[in-house]
């Protein structure tokens, strides 16, 4: 079986942790001839070799000068040309990347592909002669056929190479070698532009320090006002677009910002969106945050050669277009963002539904407590989430992670227990109604994203 496995180098220099868990992922199946491809500037090269010596038998690095600045669909298209020339059974990406976050990619490929596609895979539980059966972290058990396209969670570590492993080979093929069209390719083919960017202040907060004794009217109080802090993302703006249209009724409250005119043409399949949005040609289209609207975002805009703009928290009408704002590189600064294609694209973060009302936070430094927070968990009715360094240590298991490389949560309450505050977990809870933060460390970053902070041990 012929596996390629799409990688990218991060701004660390290191493999994404989600591709790091799809590579893993393609050495455990016997006998499965596994090529790595990226796309990058020429030293990608060595990156790709190194890795080669876990496993893969070659790897390919797609780089001209002509695919520089791309966006998520010209870089879908870029290695869809290349996957049909090393036409493998299956294709492993990671879930996301963290220097885009956006999870498109992977879903635009499979549909330039016409891949089978299995998003956000847990455990790969089935792989025959004609089909991938997959358990996945929100649809449960899902099943295509191959060839197929799958996503992949965090769920391992990425094994370290033999002593006397060798290198694989790595070839560098250029935009004439995959037969691309450079008009579509790099920035010139980008469908979205980063108008700017700035550093991200979103979700600070007025931190009010209370005793531990206080810790329960806190919540109480959390729950009383059960209600969103002040969020610009819903403020209406003074210029409007003239006909609007969203997925769901989950992201009206921004589509509102920017039009009188909001229309909810429901979810259907990709093919029956797409043929709706090419008819009717509405000014924007607006999508949630759910895993279903963000699979069928990509696949729409892959099927109409459309910008998307992920995870906005800002929407804006100016000169008659669609400006969009959105959280990137790990949510460290914001983009604002257009399209250049008609209708704009975007997905919105919306409520993600979260069934309990109270929930805790737990981080490492609060690892010695659980005992103690499952109690008052149990009697809240609270449901217990962890950091990533909690799960990482064995004390949570990855369903439970919330951050960058877990979850996003919005409950009304949020108990931050011996969370530092760093932005990987912030991303994740930032909408949460009212923030409680438990840290020894009265500096802790935690408390500039807190209602109410102690500091104290749980």
């Amino acid at each position: 079986m012929k596996i390629a496995v799409c990688i990218r180098q991060g701004l660390d220099g290191e493999i994404s942790p989600f591709d790091a868990c799809a590579y893993e992922e393609a050495l455990k199946i016997d006998g499965a001839e596994i090529t790595l491809i990226s796309m990058g500037a020429p030293p990608v090269a060595d990156f790709l070799l190194k890795l080669t010596r876990l496993g893969a038998k070659n790897a390919i690095l797609l780089s001209d000068k002509a695919f520089a600045g791309a966006d998520t669909l010209a870089t879908a298209y870029a290695l869809s040309l290349a996957i049909k020339k090393l036409s493998p059974d299956l294709v492993f990406c990671g879930r996301q990347t963290l220097v885009g976050d956006t999870a498109q990619t992977p879903v635009m490929l499979a549909q330039l592909l016409g891949y089978g596609l299995i998003t956000n895979v847990m455990s790969i539980d089935c792989i025959g002669a004609d089909a991938i059966e997959c358990t996945t972290r929100c649809e449960g058990a899902e099943k295509t056929q191959i060839p197929a396209l799958i996503t992949v969670e965090r769920i391992n570590t990425l094994r370290l190479p033999r002593l006397r492993s060798k290198l694989g080979e790595v070839e560098v093929w250029n935009a004439q070698e995959i037969g691309a069209d450079v008009s579509k390719c790099g920035l010139t083919g980008s469908p979205t532009r980063v108008l700017r960017t700035f550093e991200n202040q979103s979700g600070k907060r007025k931190c009010t320090f209370i005793s531990r004794k206080e810790l329960k009217w806190a919540i109480e109080e959390g729950l009383r006002r059960n209600a969103e802090r002040v969020n610009d993302s819903t403020e209406s703006t003074g210029e409007k677009l003239e006909k609007v249209f969203i997925v769901g009724e989950a992201p009206r409250a921004f589509a509102s910002t920017v039009s009188d005119s909001v229309t909810d043409i429901g979810f259907d399949d990709a093919d029956a969106i797409a043929e709706i949005i090419r008819s009717q040609d509405p000014d924007a289209v607006i999508w949630g945050s759910d895993t279903r609207s963000k699979r069928l975002s990509s696949q729409v805009a892959a099927i109409l050669g459309l910008g998307l703009c992920a995870d906005c928290t800002r929407l804006e009408c100016s000169d008659g277009e669609l400006i969009m704002y959105r959280p990137a590189l790990s949510g460290s600064i914001i983009a604002k963002i257009k399209s250049l294609t008609r209708p704009a694209m975007a997905t919105v973060r919306t409520d993600s539904g979260d069934a309990a009302r109270i929930m805790i936070g737990v981080g490492f430094g609060a690892k010695d407590r659980l005992l103690d927070i499952g109690e008052l968990a149990r009697e809240l009715g609270a449901e217990i989430c962890a950091s990533r360094k909690l799960v990482d240590n064995g004390y949570a298991s990855y369903e439970r992670q919330v951050g960058l490389t877990g979850k996003t949560v919005s409950p009304p309450v949020y108990v931050a227990a011996g969370i530092s505050g760093a932005v990987h977990h912030i991303v994740g809870m930032e909408r949460a109604g009212t923030v409680i933060a438990i840290n020894t460390d009265r500096n802790a970053p935690i408390f500039d994203y807190a209602d109410f902070g102690i500091v104290d041990e749980f």
